[in-house]
C-alpha cells in the first residue's frame, strides 16, 4: 500500500496537467433531442452542455491545494537531471500543443463567424431568458393556489345546493413581460434567433415569428396548453397533436402551431444550431459557405458585365514570334479585327487579316491597345539543350582525343597503320577504316588513346579545321626529307586556331636523304620552337615503316595529356561533335560521332544539326556493336533521319517533341540562307536581264555525289574556286549516297554535269541519263574534278581579241596628189605591211595618229602585203599630216580563246 502511495505521490510530482489550470470546456450536463421531419422520419441528436470560461482567476480553486502538493513533493525528494530534462520536454510539447488549439479555438470562431457584439447579445438573451423562466415559474404557483383556494370555495355550495347556479370560469393568464401582482402572468412567445450569416449577408425580408402571442379573444385556452407544455406533460401533447378520427372515417388533422407553413417552407434554407435543437424552433437556414458561393457568382456575373460593356479593359501579355498574322494577333489581344486593321491603317500600313506582320510593327500595335508585349524568336526553343555545368566533383578522367594532321603524302596514314598495331585488344595487323576517320586504341598500360585521320589535301581544309576543333592534342606529321609544305603551314593555324598543344612528329627518318634539323629550323619561322631549340613543343622522330619511335611518340601524347588535366562527366546526356557522316544502302544514314560529355546509350533521341533520331544502332571502329559510349569514344550511329552535315554538334535531348521542334527550325533556317543567298547572286531582275541581255550571264551547272560528307564538302569548296569572272559555277546539290533518277531529272532542268565522287548510279538512273543526254562523270581523285571543272568553265568564257605586231615602215618623202590627198613614200623596215591593216604614227616615238590604211601601192599597182627591203605607197583614211621622218607602225587584231 506504501508503494501504491508512493507511485501516486510520484504520479502527482511528474504530473503533466498544470497546478493552476482551471477546468474549462468539462461537460457538464448531457441529453438528446429528438428531431421530426417529414413523412415520419425522425434524428436523435445528442446535445452536450460544457461549462462555460468564468471570469474568475486562473487557478483559483486549485491553486493552494496545489501549491501543498506541490510543497510535499519537493519535500519528498529532488528531481534528477533526466526527470527534469522530460519535465521540460513535456511541458514543452504541452505548450506546443496548448498554442495549437488555441489556434484551432480562433480558426473555428472565424469559421462561425461569431463577433463580439453576438456573444453580448446572446448573454443577454440568456439572462432576460433565466429572468422570464422565474417569473413565469412564480405566476404559475401563484395560480395553482388560486385555483385551489377557489375549489374549495365551491366546494361547500355545491354541497349544500346541487341545483346551485355555476361558477363562472376562471379568467386566463395574463400574457406580459413583467409580472403583474395577484395575477397569472406569461412571459411573450421568443422570436427565433436568427443567425449571424442571415442577419449580415442574407438579403433583408420580414421575419415572421415562429409563435406569435395569443390574444385576448383566446387567453382561455391558451394557458391550459402553455402550462401543459412547460409542466413536462407529454401525454396531453402528444394527445393533441395526435390527429382525432372523425365519424366519417377522415382524420381531422392535429392541431399546428400558427408560422408551420413557414417552417416547412424555409425548412431546407438554413442550419441547426443546438439551442434551436432544444427549444424546438429548428428553423433552418443558409450556410455560410453557400452564401459565399453565391457572392462569388455574383461577383463574377458582374464582372463580366463590366467587360462586355466596356468599362474595364483587360491588361494581357501578349506572346510575339517574329513574324504574326493580323487575325493571330487579334485573338491573342482579345480585340476585334476590324480594329487591328483601323489600328494598323493609322500607322500607315495596310493589311489583311491573313498577312504576315513583322514582330516591331505588331508591337507598336500591342502597345497601342494597352497591353504587354513579351518577344520571343523561333530560336528559343534551342535553349537549354546544351545543359548545365558539371561540377567539379562529378568529372572522372578521360582519355585523350589526338589528330593526326600533316601534308599530302607524308605518312600520316602510314603512320596511323602503325600505331594501330600496337594496339593489344586487336593484336593482329590490319589498316584502319577509310571512313570512320576516327578510332581508339588501348595500350599495354591500359591507358586509351583516340585518333582522329584528317585528309592532307588542300581541299579537305573544313575537315581539318574540324579535327582541330575537337581535338585536345594535335600530332604534325612532317617528312625529314620533304621539309614544311604548304598543308603543314595550314594545319599549324589551324592548331593555333583551336589553342591545342602540337607534338611534331618527324618521319621517315630511315630515307637516306631525311634530314630533321632542316624540319627544325623551318618550324622556326611559323613559331613552332622544340624542345632541343630551347622551347616547349615536343618532337619526336619516328619510322612509320620500320616502326621505331612510336613508344616515345605514345609517352609523348600520354604526358601532353596529362598536364591538360582532361576530365569529364559520364553521368549525364550525351553532348559531342559529328566527324563524318554518309549514306549506307544497306543501313541508312550512319554518322560518325565523338562523344564529348556524358554518355551515349541506345534509344537516346539525339539532333545532329539539323536532323534529328533515336539511336538504333552504335558500331565502334572495329565494327562490334556497343551498347554505350562514354567521352572521347568515337562510334557510328544509325538510326537518324537524314545525314547531319560534319561537324556539327550533337545533343541528347528529352523527347521527340522538343527535336522535332529544333530540327524544323534549324532546317527553316538553312533554306532561308540559301535562298537569301541565290537572290543575293542573282541580283535584282533589272540586273539579271542586264546581263541575260549584254551576253554576260554564263555558268557551269554541277550536281556532286560522294561517298562521304567531308568529300562532298571538299569537292563543292574545290569547285566554287574555279569560278570566272564571266562564268559562274552552280552546285544544284552536295549530297551523299548513289545516284538515282530525281538526281537525274534536277540535272536535266538545270543542264548540269553529274560529278560522282567514289559512287555510282542506280541501273534506273542510267538508263534515264542515256535517254534524256545527262551527262554523268565517275572520279575517285579529287584532282582530275578540278581539272575537268576548269574546262568547263573555259568553254564558257567568250573569246579575247589580242593585238599581233605586224612591222614598221620609215616615211622618206611625201606627195601630195589631186583628188587623193597626201601619200607617204615608206620604206618597210621591219617586218611586213598589209592592206587594211591597223596602223600607228609615231613622231619622235611618240603616237600622234591611230587609224587604218586605205591604200597600198607599189609603183603603181595596189597590193596586198609589202614585205621587209621594199619601198611602198601609204595613204592614211582621213589624215593627212605626214612628214618626212615619221614611222608608220603596223598591226591587226586576231581572236584568241580564253
Amino acid at each position: 500500500m506504501s508503494e501504491g502511495n508512493d507511485q501516486d505521490q510520484g504520479k502527482g510530482r511528474l504530473s503533466l496537467r498544470p497546478a493552476g489550470r482551471r477546468e474549462v470546456g468539462r461537460t457538464v450536463d448531457a441529453g438528446s433531442v429528438r428531431q421530426s421531419f417529414s413523412h415520419g422520419r425522425s434524428k436523435v441528436v445528442q446535445v452536450e452542455v460544457r461549462k462555460k470560461r468564468g471570469a474568475g482567476t486562473p487557478g483559483s480553486g486549485s491553486g493552494p491545494s496545489g501549491g501543498r502538493s506541490g510543497g510535499r513533493a519537493g519535500a519528498g525528494r529532488a528531481l534528477t537531471a533526466a526527470e527534469l530534462a522530460t519535465r521540460q520536454r513535456v511541458l514543452e510539447e504541452q505548450r506546443k500543443a496548448a498554442i495549437q488549439r488555441e489556434k484551432e479555438r480562433r480558426e473555428q470562431e472565424k469559421i462561425t463567424i461569431l463577433s463580439a457584439a453576438e456573444e453580448a447579445r446572446r448573454k443577454e438573451e440568456d439572462a432576460r431568458r433565466e429572468a422570464e423562466e422565474s417569473a413565469r415559474a412564480k405566476a404559475e404557483a401563484e395560480a395553482r393556489e388560486r385555483e385551489e383556494k377557489q375549489a374549495r370555495a365551491a366546494s361547500a355550495p355545491q354541497s349544500k345546493g346541487p341545483a346551485a347556479a355555476p361558477t363562472p370560469e376562471p379568467p386566463g393568464p395574463v400574457v406580459s413581460a413583467t409580472p403583474i401582482p395577484g395575477e397569472v402572468t406569461l412571459a411573450p412567445p421568443m422570436e427565433r434567433l436568427r443567425p449571424l450569416a442571415e442577419r449580415a449577408i442574407m438579403p433583408s425580408k420580414p421575419v415572421t415569428p415562429s409563435r406569435p402571442a395569443p390574444s385576448r379573444a383566446n387567453s382561455a385556452a391558451a394557458p391550459a396548453e402553455t402550462l401543459r407544455l412547460r409542466s413536462g406533460l407529454a401525454d396531453g401533447g402528444e394527445e393533441e397533436r395526435r390527429p382525432s378520427r372523425r365519424p366519417g372515417g377522415n382524420v381531422a388533422p392535429g392541431r399546428r402551431p400558427s408560422g408551420g407553413s413557414k417552417k416547412n417552407d424555409s425548412r431546407r434554407s438554413g442550419r441547426i444550431d443546438v439551442q434551436a435543437a432544444i427549444e424546438g424552433d429548428d428553423d433552418k437556414t443558409r450556410s455560410l459557405a453557400s452564401v459565399r458561393r453565391q457572392r462569388e457568382r455574383e461577383r463574377r456575373q458582374a464582372e463580366l458585365e463590366r467587360l462586355r460593356s466596356d468599362q474595364v479593359r483587360v491588361v494581357r501579355d501578349v506572346v510575339l514570334p517574329e513574324t504574326i498574322t493580323v487575325q493571330e494577333l487579334a485573338n491573342r489581344m482579345a480585340a476585334r479585327q476590324g480594329e487591328v486593321i483601323k489600328a494598323l491603317m493609322k500607322m500607315g500600313v495596310m493589311a489583311t487579316v491573313t498577312q504576315s506582320l513583322d514582330a516591331d510593327t505588331a508591337e507598336l500595335i500591342v502597345q497601342e491597345f494597352g497591353h504587354r508585349v513579351r518577344r520571343v524568336a523561333d530560336s528559343d526553343v534551342e535553349l537549354g539543350i546544351e545543359g548545365i555545368e558539371d561540377k567539379p566533383e562529378d568529372l572522372r578522367p578521360r582519355p585523350p582525343v589526338v589528330t593526326v594532321m600533316g601534308h599530302v603524302d607524308h605518312g600520316k596514314t602510314s603512320l596511323l597503320d602503325a600505331l594501330r598495331t600496337t594496339d593489344v585488344a586487336n593484336g593482329e595487323a590490319g589498316g584502319i577504316t577509310q571512313h570512320i576517320g576516327a578510332y581508339q586504341v588501348t595500350l599495354a598500360s591500359g591507358a586509351k588513346i583516340t585518333f582522329i585521320d584528317t585528309p592532307g589535301h588542300e581541299a579537305f581544309t573544313a575537315m581539318r579545321a574540324r579535327g582541330a576543333s575537337v581535338t585536345d592534342v594535335v600530332v604534325l606529321v612532317v617528312a625529314a626529307d620533304d621539309g614544311v609544305m604548304p598543308q603543314t603551314i595550314e594545319a599549324i593555324k589551324h592548331a593555333k586556331a583551336a589553342d591545342a598543344p602540337i607534338i611534331v612528329a618527324i618521319n621517315k627518318c630511315d630515307k637516306p636523304g631525311a634530314n630533321p634539323d632542316r624540319v627544325r629550323q623551318e618550324l622556326l619561322s611559323h613559331e613552332i620552337v622544340v624542345e632541343s631549340m630551347g622551347g616547349d613543343t615536343q618532337d619526336i622522330e619516328v619510322s612509320a615503316l620500320k616502326r621505331t619511335g612510336l613508344d616515345k611518340l605514345e609517352e609523348a601524347i600520354l604526358l601532353q595529356a596529362e598536364m591538360l588535366d582532361l576530365k569529364a562527366n559520364p553521368d549525364r546526356m550525351a553532348e559531342g561533335a559529328v566527324i563524318e557522316s554518309r549514306l549506307d544502302r544497306g543501313r541508312g544514314p550512319v554518322a560518325t560521332v565523338l562523344v564529348q560529355k556524358g554518355t551515349l546509350r541506345r534509344g537516346d533521341i539525339v539532333v545532329a544539326g539539323a536532323e534529328w533520331g533515336r539511336v538504333r544502332a552504335m558500331i565502334d571502329d572495329r565494327n562490334r556493336q556497343v551498347q554505350a559510349a562514354g567521352p572521347s569514344m568515337p562510334v557510328e550511329v544509325l538510326g537518324i533521319a537524314g545525314v547531319p552535315g560534319a561537324g556539327e554538334q550533337f545533343v541528347v535531348v528529352d523527347n521527340e517533341n522538343r527535336a522535332r521542334e529544333i530540327s524544323e527550325f534549324r532546317q527553316r533556317v538553312i533554306k532561308e540562307r540559301t535562298a537569301a543567298g541565290q537572290t543575293a547572286a542573282r541580283g535584282t531582275l533589272d540586273q539579271m536581264l542586264a546581263r541575260i541581255q549584254a551576253g554576260a550571264q554564263k555558268e557551269v551547272a554541277v550536281l556532286i555525289k560522294a561517298d562521304v560528307q567531308g568529300s562532298a564538302e571538299a569537292l563543292q569548296i574545290t569547285v566554287q574556286k574555279l569560278e570566272h569572272e564571266e562564268v559562274k559555277i552552280r552546285v544544284l546539290n552536295a549530297g551523299v549516297g548513289q545516284i538515282t533518277e530525281s538526281d537525274v531529272q534536277l540535272a536535266k532542268a538545270s543542264g548540269a554535269v553529274i560529278i560522282a565522287f567514289n559512287v555510282r548510279a542506280t541501273a534506273q538512273a542510267r538508263e534515264l541519263a542515256q535517254r534524256e543526254g545527262v551527262d554523268i562523270r565517275y572520279y575517285s581523285i579529287i584532282y582530275q574534278v578540278a581539272d575537268d571543272v576548269e574546262q568547263l568553265v573555259r568553254g564558257k568564257i567568250a573569246p579575247k581579241h589580242r593585238e599581233k605586231f605586224l612591222g614598221y615602215a620609215e616615211i622618206r618623202q611625201v606627195f601630195d596628189i589631186t583628188r587623193v590627198g597626201k601619200v607617204a613614200g615608206c620604206y618597210v623596215t621591219e617586218g611586213v605591211v598589209k592592206r587594211g591593216c591597223g596602223v600607228r604614227l609615231l613622231r619622235d616615238n611618240v603616237v600622234i595618229h591611230e587609224g587604218e590604211l586605205s591604200q597600198l601601192k607599189r609603183f603603181k599597182d595596189d597590193v596586198k602585203e609589202v614585205a621587209r627591203g621594199y619601198e611602198c605607197g601609204l595613204s592614211f583614211a582621213g589624215y593627212n599630216d605626214l612628214r618626212e621622218g615619221d614611222v608608220v607602225e603596223c598591226f591587226e587584231m586576231e581572236l584568241v580563246p580564253a
